[in-house]
Formats: structure tokens, sequence, C-alpha cells
């Protein structure tokens, strides 16, 4: 199984200059409580954007094309395929935390989407592509609770592919 979680912004935007456009440490939290235990798979350079560490409490995979690419750090594994990662789903659940390259190449094989929508607009620089109406159904709904600390209003959505 594919999970794919990530924040998008009103116009699908979920980056900028391979940072977060925004501070939300409510959908921090959030992606924290999601991913905690589980494998989650990212792009080589959402991993170098989050300085080459990994998660606690979670098991990394990084994909990239570039077979020479090495990081001496314990408990990563590097793929360098989609095969590779489509095959390790069939052995575990998998959630595809970004970047864009790899949500784009992995949204045919994905089962289920864990979104924050942020009902906002961010200066962006890399975009989300609009999950087929026909093809995804939205199951579940939570508003995010505005505080001092998450000014922004948005809201948490689970979404699943149609049989």
């Amino acid at each position: 199984m594919i999970t794919f979680i990530y924040a998008q912004d009103e116009q699908g935007g979920i980056g900028y200059q391979n940072q977060l456009p925004w501070h939300l440490p409510n959908d921090l939290k959030f992606f924290k409580a999601q991913t905690m235990g589980k494998t989650i798979v990212m792009g080589r350079k959402t991993f170098e954007s989050m300085g080459c560490r990994l998660l606690p409490g979670r098991n990394t995979v990084v994909v990239t094309r570039d077979t020479s690419y090495k990081q001496e750090i314990v408990g990563l594994t590097v793929l360098s395929t989609v095969d590779e990662v489509l095959r390790m789903s069939e052995q575990e659940p998998l959630m595809v935390i970004g970047g864009a390259q790899l949500f784009n190449t992995l949204l045919p094989y994905a089962d289920c989407v864990i979104r924050t929508q942020i009902k906002a607009v961010f200066d962006s620089d890399v975009f989300m592509p609009e999950l087929d109406a026909t093809k995804w159904h939205c199951e579940k709904i939570e508003q995010g609770i505005m505080d001092e600390k998450n000014q922004i209003p948005h809201q948490f959505e689970w979404w699943k592919k149609c049989e």
C-alpha cells in the first residue's frame, strides 16, 4: 500500500526553494502522528532539504536515480527505481512524503492520500497535481484548530482511490 502525505495551499503549492512555504505547527504535529512507526519514502532533494537526517521513530527510504548516491547513515535505505519502491510496497505500507517528482511518478500507484489543505495562497515553486475526482474520493475532513501559533486556516483530508 502506498499513501501520500503532504500539505498544499489553495493553488496546489507544496514547496518554495526546497522548504515549506508556511509555518503551521499543527500540520507538523499531524504529520508526526500519521507517520510515526511507519516507513517514509522521499526523493533525494526532500531528504537533503531536511539536512540529510532521519526522522525519529520512522524507517526512512530515499529514492534517487543516482545509483552512486551514498549516505553513511545507519537505518537509511536508498532505492534507485520506481520498481524497487513498488516491490517494497508489496511487503509493507509506505508513506510517500515528497517531493513533487516522486509524487508525480508514484501517483498512479497510490492508494490513499492524507492531505493538509491550507486555506491560503503562498509563494510556491513546486505544485501537486489536482486529484482527479473520477479516481479519488474524500472519506473524511477534519478542521484544523487555529490559535496564536496556528494562524492559517487549514483542514486535514483523507482521500481513497476509487475502486
